[in-house]
């Protein structure tokens, strides 16, 4: 009399592959993963073809899948408290920045009645420097001239007087670079001036919060004082 054996494949099925690559729901825990894990091994060796029963390379195949897994997941863990500790100590860092002045990337110069402070960065320097400070319609209200300058960024001055000799009224001026080397223009990066108010967690890492109402990562920072 012929027995009735139940087709069971030997070949790890979908379901145990996603539970060991974590492609259903990456928020399970390492423990829900290998006990999933465990429960499908013996839901399979259960159900395996008696007559092409799983050998011990499968075993072990599938069990290395389920160690190195378990591996990823507590490195990846471990990784994520070491950044969040270090974001946390960069934050503290970054708090004793509250109330020092920054040069960051723009184009803008508050002016007041202490003048206005702003920069330029030179990747390669210069021999030859004009500055351009413009009122809001575009006017040019003064042209400042330098000299040679070496690579960095160059903090500038303005003592809120015009071309004409007349003292500029306070309030928001835009600037205009021109540097040159050899007479062959060359790179420039115009750099505003603002207070650093108070400083914020981010997903992109800490944020500095500054007086002209803008943010900015620490590493944008090209000077501080």
């Amino acid at each position: 009399m012929a027995t009735t054996v139940q087709n069971t494949s030997n070949t790890a099925s979908q379901a145990l592959l996603d539970s060991v690559n974590g492609t259903k729901n990456k928020a399970d825990t390492t423990q829900e993963a290998q006990d999933r894990f465990m429960t499908l091994l013996v839901t399979q060796m259960k159900n395996q073809d008696p007559l092409n029963p799983m050998d011990n390379a499968q075993v072990t195949s599938q069990m290395a899948q389920l160690s190195t897994v378990s591996g990823i997941n507590k490195l990846n863990s471990t990784v994520e408290s070491l950044m969040s500790s270090m974001q946390m100590g960069q934050s503290y860092q970054a708090a004793n920045m509250i109330g020092h002045g920054v040069l960051v990337e723009g184009k803008d110069i508050a002016l007041d009645s202490d003048g206005g402070v702003f920069g330029v960065e030179l990747p390669v320097g210069a021999d030859k420097m004009t500055i351009n400070i413009k009122d809001s319609a575009g006017n040019i209200v003064r042209t400042l001239e330098f000299g040679a300058q070496t690579a960095g960024s160059v903090p500038v001055t303005w003592d809120g007087y015009a071309n004409d000799g007349a003292l500029a009224a306070n309030g928001k001026y835009q600037f205009d670079v021109a540097a040159t080397v050899n007479g062959q223009p060359v790179q420039s990066t115009r750099l505003s001036f603002a207070q650093v108010m108070s400083v914020s967690n981010s997903a992109s890492g800490v944020t500095l919060n500054l007086s002209n109402a803008s943010s900015v990562n620490t590493q944008d920072v090209k000077e501080i004082f």
